[in-house]
């Protein structure tokens, strides 16, 4: 049993290679249920500067599992920083002993910061990664990966930039441009359902958000923008993953105004 959350597929690419039993975090939370019981428990999700997304942690806080072994594999692109201690403490926090946790080096689809073309050319060995995080995980290991100090210096320095500068990091960045033809591409994979269609053009309802990107990286017109994007004509999606995992992962269901 996995649950997994998802914006351009990376971590359903990985979900998919470890297990069929497969559960979207943002759909999960529709339900008035949260509890889960099975012989293994995994939370397939990406690494945002060092912690986990929002929606990811909304999830954690109130689901409650029941299992023997508890496992997380998380994505990143370029560090992955404190991520596993800082999951593990926040679990902790929340009543959830983790057994194990593997980051998976993939392509990193923050915008402000990477040229996804420039990404999509580097050859991460995805796929050996996964097959040794499911061997570790079928003789059930039990690891939490440690940070160096120099990854401890470099989160402390992200988190102080956040801090002193939320916007790059909360979605208040994110611009819906006249170039919108109202496709309704963008609703549909917002996991936060942060999105409704007004008059035929997208427009959102909260200014924050996750800012996991997955309306910016899927809109085929380009029209959803960032005030810092690295490389504005350049996007990603898995290539093994499709539009319509992303949508059926994340739709909250929309009605138009």
């Amino acid at each position: 049993m996995i649950f997994y959350y998802t914006a351009t597929g990376n971590c359903l690419y990985v979900a998919r290679q470890i297990e069929e039993d497969l559960y979207s975090i943002p759909q999960e939370l529709k339900k008035e249920d949260l509890r889960y019981k099975a012989d293994k428990i995994g939370i397939v999700a990406p690494i945002y500067a060092g912690e986990l997304p929002q929606t990811v942690r909304h999830f954690l806080a109130k689901a409650k599992f029941d299992t023997p072994y508890f496992y997380m594999l998380l994505t990143y692109g370029n560090r992955d920083t404190v991520a596993g201690v800082w999951s593990e403490n926040f679990c902790k926090e929340h009543g959830i002993h983790v057994d194990f946790i593997q980051t998976i080096k993939m392509v990193d689809n923050y915008l402000p910061s990477f040229d996804m073309e420039e990404q999509m050319a580097i050859n991460k060995h995805v796929d050996e990664q996964i097959q040794e995080a499911k061997a570790r995980l079928e003789a059930q290991e039990k690891d939490i990966p440690q940070p160096t100090k120099e990854s401890q210096e470099a989160y402390q320095m992200v988190t102080k930039r956040f801090t002193d500068h939320p916007e790059l990091n909360n979605g208040e960045t994110i611009q819906i441009t006249d170039q919108c033809a109202g496709c309704t591409i963008c609703e549909q994979v917002c996991p936060t359902g942060n999105i409704q269609m007004v008059n035929g053009k997208a427009q959102r309802k909260s200014k924050t958000c996750d800012f996991c990107l997955a309306c910016v990286q899927n809109c085929p017109f380009h029209a959803i923008a960032l005030k810092f994007d690295k490389n504005p004509n350049a996007r990603y999606r898995h290539p093994k993953i499709t539009l319509k995992d992303i949508v059926k992962s994340n739709h909250q269901g929309g009605i138009e105004k």
